[in-house]
């Protein structure tokens, strides 16, 4: 005959258990602590398991977890994930190709859009990247693309701009002396 196991908390574990299903951040510890609880209260692991939506195996595996590590244990463990295709080599070649100028490189053109870099990218390091993937890369790394502004400034008269700054500032400086007519409400005939 199997063992019987005790559901039962004492009351620490079970306000511990009950601010956990009420504010914890991450819904699948809301979800565990709430199959926690319902054990507590006397649902075989079978009814916790049909009302929670998730296999039998799940509960037990939850409340061996909460019994060893508390609510610590009912937290997704870490995952390794995916290895990232930007590694070291790919972030230093990518610092190299954001400071030379496309042109010199062989391009027609002058200035790296992220379509051109990427592209770029795969062609000289053999990585292909998504778009989407590409642009996390370049968050990563802190880079941020700004269109260059064009500025006019050295081409016009210089004292003619200093003279329309001072006549806008002291346009600014006046109140003004009439009072506008114009109104958004009207009557209904």
């Amino acid at each position: 005959m199997p063992k019987q196991l005790n559901y039962q908390l004492n009351e620490i574990e079970l306000k511990q258990i009950e601010q956990a299903i009420k504010s914890a951040p991450e819904p699948r510890v809301r979800q565990r602590a709430t199959g926690i609880r319902l054990l507590h209260l006397g649902k075989k692991p079978e009814e916790a398991a049909e009302l929670l939506n998730v296999a039998t195996g799940t509960v037990y595996n939850w409340h061996e977890r909460w019994r060893e590590k508390g609510l610590a244990g009912l937290s997704d463990a870490p995952r390794s994930g995916r290895p990232t295709l930007a590694d070291e080599n790919y972030t230093v070649k990518l610092a190299e190709v954001l400071e030379t100028d496309p042109a010199t490189v062989g391009y027609g053109f002058t200035i790296w859009t992220i379509d051109r870099l990427r592209a770029h990218m795969a062609k000289i390091t053999g990585v292909q990247m998504s778009d989407e993937t590409f642009r996390a890369v370049l968050r990563q790394n802190d880079y941020v693309y700004r269109r260059p502004k064009h500025d006019l400034k050295p081409l016009q008269d210089r004292e003619a701009r200093e003279r329309a700054e001072k006549i806008i500032a002291d346009l600014k400086k006046k109140p003004k002396t009439t009072r506008s007519s114009y109104s958004l409400w009207t009557k209904l005939p």
